[in-house]
């Protein structure tokens, strides 16, 4: 039998893969050991959605007999009414600066248990970051911003900003190089695949404590942050509720040049709550709006849920059978959140009519040209998932720091020229989750718009 060849030092770098391990990052200890822990790295009709100019006022009016989300008394926990906040924003490359505001993203006025925050391009996709080290600042600084905006701290202006984990070195790339990295993959595929894909771990109860960043019942805590690249995931929750989550597991696909790099792929992130099981699935697709740039969308998609691995490994770190309930792929959990930049565009047809459309802001026309409906339709991606009704506008090109799509200008301008599309998405699947809200920001950071979606849990996950 052929034994496996070692992945090179070469492959090994240029895949952003340390020699033994990769992380997440947490609020809670295992074990008393550090906070970093090393790890092997159709639209519902029943669902309430909400105008985006409605939705702040109706959700803190709401009287459709669904609860606001409770805060018990010190040293009780939360069992009814949950609320899940998920969101998806591509940042294009660009770091937080001293004083930016994420609160009317995160709509912290309507607050959940739950938050679910997914970024493409935390980092600019250049050669340097995709093919050298991680440059986990930007990451980071993130974090921060959130910590601070969900438990409403108040920034100290004399703080100087967390110095950057790894300075990156831009680096030149040959086509020789790159055509010898991929004869090589091609011949340890099997190895090689096994060896990205094995990105899991498991903590049981008894083994997570809070640190001392998580102290206070109302306070918001990190379970579990996540970087490939420019994708980051992170979960958080209230500090009460944390007993109840069990099992976090990671896993990333790389989807990118050659379809192993990290510039494009998936972040995904697997838990049990009380008994129930969720995976949440954070993606930056293939890009492109020429004709049958679609399929190479579609493409990803499979290949992601084909290649997600949580792995369950023993105390030698070898392989195990999985716990009973304990899933192993994307589509064996209850519940699933798929949410990111998924790239879909409108399908090609008359620019007059697309841009006649536009001016009149009619939304639902447009929609009729979207990729990823026609595709859902067909049968062709997402079979079986939902998606809420679309009632905000496109979400991707705009200039940057402006109201305005890159298509409304005739000023000469080095960005790209795009039809606007509705890249960033939200969808779910799973009986039980009830989406209350699906809107957008209106943060003009990059030329994405932020997406967001409010979710209700079944009451039979607490029990």
């Amino acid at each position: 039998m052929k034994q496996p060849r070692k992945i090179s030092k070469v492959v090994r770098k240029w895949l952003n893969i340390p020699s033994s391990a990769d992380e997440f990052h947490s609020d809670y200890t295992i074990n008393g050991m550090s906070e970093r822990r090393r790890k092997s790295c159709s639209d519902d009709g029943g669902c309430v959605v909400v105008p985006e100019e409605l939705s702040r006022s109706w959700l803190m009016n709401t009287s459709d007999g669904i609860e606001q989300p409770r805060f018990e008394e010190e040293g009780s926990h939360l069992t009814k009414n949950l609320r899940m906040f998920v969101g998806t924003w591509n940042v294009g490359g660009k770091t937080p600066y001293n004083g930016s505001d994420l609160r009317e993203w995160l709509n912290t006025s309507l607050p959940a248990h739950i938050y679910v925050l997914g970024f493409q391009e935390i980092v600019p996709l250049n050669a340097g970051n995709v093919l050298g080290a991680e440059d986990s600042g930007p990451a980071a600084k993130w974090l921060s911003l959130i910590r601070e905006t969900l438990n409403n701290a108040t920034t100290d202006s004399n703080a100087s900003p967390p110095p950057p984990i790894h300075n990156v070195i831009q680096q030149r790339v040959n086509c020789s190089d790159l055509i010898s990295l991929e004869d090589e993959l091609e011949e340890e595929d099997d190895d090689f695949e096994r060896f990205v894909s094995t990105n899991s771990v498991s903590f049981s109860r008894d083994q997570v404590s809070p640190s001392p960043n998580c102290t206070k019942q109302n306070q918001y805590c990190l379970v579990a942050s996540k970087q490939m690249v420019g994708l980051f995931l992170c979960i958080w929750v209230l500090a009460d509720l944390h007993q109840h989550i069990q099992n976090l597991k990671v896993s990333c696909v790389g989807r990118g040049i050659m379809g192993y790099l990290g510039n494009k792929g998936s972040i995904s992130i697997s838990m049990t709550l009380h008994q129930t099981t969720f995976c949440f699935v954070c993606t930056h697709l293939a890009s492109g709006e020429k004709e049958g740039d679609e399929v190479r969308r579609n493409l990803d998609v499979m290949e992601i849920l084909r290649r997600t691995r949580f792995n369950h490994l023993n105390r030698m770190g070898r392989q195990s059978s999985p716990p009973h309930h304990h899933p192993d792929k994307i589509l064996d959990h209850d519940k699933i959140i798929w949410l990111g930049d998924l790239n879909y565009r409108l399908a090609s047809g008359s620019e007059e009519d697309t841009f006649e459309l536009l001016k009149k802001s009619d939304w639902q026309a447009l929609l009729e040209k979207d990729q990823l409906k026609m595709e859902r339709k067909a049968g062709r991606v997402f079979k079986g998932w939902k998606e809420g009704r679309i009632y905000f506008p496109p979400t991707y090109k705009y200039l940057s720091n402006s109201e305005h799509y890159v298509v409304q200008t005739s000023a000469p301008s080095k960005q790209k020229q795009r039809t606007p599309a509705w890249c960033d998405r939200i969808l779910w699947k799973g009986e039980g989750l009830k989406q209350i809200c699906y809107v957008r920001g209106e943060s003009k950071f990059s030329d994405h718009r932020p997406v967001y979606s409010l979710f209700l849990l079944p009451n039979d996950i607490n029990r």
